[in-house]
């Protein structure tokens, strides 16, 4: 009986490691194939191309594969990579310049730009990496001014300044993404507040599109590596429509995602192609 248990145990222990998505790998997210740096390296290395690179921010791995791509990019031969921060706002753009060009301190620089709570150590690999391979740092994001006036009174109570500052030919998110904002947010704020939410996230993912193809207009054989909170990246329905809507021409996304303590059933339902969403993103990078 003993042995009997045992080998149950030792089975069902098997299945449980055979379904577990193994940290540090990466998944296609149509597939759920295992895949490879190479292959996501292999897929961006276009000229013009868009890599979004997703995170969770309180997540160090995430912030340490961010910059294994960059990496990985130049050792395939990409002499011409730029970055684009979530985290940076546009009106920023003079002080990201000065501090990649060691111009301004970090000290000075953090405090000009009303960098947050969290620690700026583990972005500033990634924040650097442009100036010593032939890119730039962007600051892409809308001006937290302009969003938090959105979220407070809506696009229709803004002024002809802060309208001023909507990026052209402004859309919100497509309806998908905004079910999927409702689903996050329900129980956290009114149902008079939602919309105007979401209209400034629509605004921030807009923004970024925005500046970040209009700099690879100009700058048309550079690879761009957008670095940015993953809701904003899964689904297709935020940054990435906004960036194929925008002009890009290749846009690979990278959804990383942490299943420290989540339960196989919700690991499973997260890497899955959803019903309705579709596949998560084009590679999902796991870990735990």
């Amino acid at each position: 009986m003993k042995t009997l248990l045992l080998l149950i145990t030792l089975f069902f222990s098997q299945v449980a490691c055979a379904s577990a998505w193994r940290s540090g790998a990466i998944y296609d997210g149509q597939t759920l194939q295992e895949a490879s740096l190479q292959q996501v390296v292999d897929r961006s290395l276009q000229p013009g191309t868009v890599v979004v690179v997703s995170e969770q921010h309180d997540i160090l791995a995430h912030q340490q594969n961010q910059l294994r791509v960059l990496e990985a990019l130049y050792t395939a031969g990409s002499d011409q990579l730029s970055v684009g921060m979530e985290f940076f706002y546009r009106p920023s753009q003079p002080q990201v310049d000065q501090f990649v060009n060691g111009l301004l301190g970090e000290a000075e620089f953090l405090k000009t730009i009303e960098w947050g709570k969290a620690p700026f150590a583990p972005y500033r690999p990634q924040v650097l990496f442009p100036a010593k391979h032939g890119g730039k740092t962007l600051a892409l994001n809308a001006p937290r001014s302009l969003t938090g006036r959105i979220s407070k009174v809506g696009i229709a109570g803004l002024t002809e300044a802060e309208r001023a500052q909507l990026p052209p030919d402004f859309t919100l998110g497509n309806a998908a993404y905004f079910e999927r904002f409702q689903e996050v947010m329900s129980g956290h704020i009114s149902k008079e507040a939602l919309q105007r939410f979401f209209e400034a996230q629509s605004v921030w993912d807009e923004t970024m599109a925005w500046t970040a193809t209009e700099y690879l207009k100009q700058n048309p054989k550079q690879i761009l590596v957008i670095i940015v909170g993953d809701f904003h990246a899964v689904y297709g329905g935020g940054l990435p429509d906004r960036l194929l809507a925008r002009g890009a021409q290749n846009v690979v996304v990278v959804s990383q995602v942490h299943f420290d303590g989540v339960g196989e059933n919700e690991a499973e339902k997260a890497m899955k192609p959803h019903e309705k969403w579709g596949p998560r993103a084009d590679y999902i990078w796991v870990n735990r």
